[in-house]
């Protein structure tokens, strides 16, 4: 393998795994991506800019307490084609025209099927899996596994963060609004009856994450 071919499979990598790592911490400037990358700046600010006109990334003034403002770096919706998109074409073809041939009513029918299918699988994975934090550890593997990059955040007293940080059936929840609704139902399902969940940020609804605040009754 040439030196050149050797060079374009590094910086294809290296592009790579920025994207990977501004999907799971969001907004990072040149320095923090240097660091973690052990690259100089300029390294950095010329994948960032390649990936820039490629369409993949954008940035945005941060005013900082001190100094200049900084660049942070974020995806952009364009950048979604790297991550697992649950044949979403596909998925809204299929929801239009189980709308057209059933009608809204007949949607439901077949998406209460489906929740009641995947709550028995969650179920069977959960295990013994007891209290709210367990139960949440399992559940994010488990969505981690079907595209989601799950994580459940301690918020140090006594409730939980559950973030995901893909959607891999956007497009297809877009049209059809009952699969985020019965998303949360489902979840409530799993986690059980004692425990409070409500969602706090939306990807739908322009939130860089889907985030449930999760609480057990006391």
């Amino acid at each position: 393998m040439s030196r050149n071919q050797t060079n374009k499979d590094s910086s294809t990598r290296t592009r790579r795994g920025i994207i990977d790592l501004l999907k799971q911490q969001g907004g990072m400037d040149v320095m923090a991506l240097s660091s973690e990358f052990m690259l100089s700046g300029m390294a950095i600010r010329q994948h960032l800019n390649a990936l820039k006109e490629e369409g993949f990334v954008t940035h945005e003034e941060e005013v900082r307490p001190m100094g200049r403002p900084t660049k942070l770096w974020r995806l952009t919706p364009e950048a979604n084609r790297f991550f697992p998109s649950g044949y979403s074409e596909l998925s809204v073809s299929l929801i239009n025209s189980m709308k057209e041939a059933f009608g809204n009513e007949g949607l439901d029918k077949l998406l209460a099927v489906r929740d009641k299918n995947m709550q028995e699988q969650y179920l069977q994975h959960l295990g013994n899996a007891s209290g709210v934090k367990e139960k949440l550890e399992e559940l994010a593997n488990i969505r981690t596994n079907e595209g989601y990059m799950a994580e459940i955040k301690d918020q140090g007293d006594g409730s939980f963060l559950f973030i995901e940080k893909h959607c891999p059936i956007c497009e297809a929840a877009a049209v059809c609004t009952g699969l985020c609704k019965n998303e949360l139902n489902l979840f409530q399902s799993i986690l059980g009856s004692n425990v409070l969940i409500e969602r706090v940020e939306h990807i739908l609804a322009g939130g860089r994450n889907c985030v449930y605040r999760v609480k057990e009754y006391e």
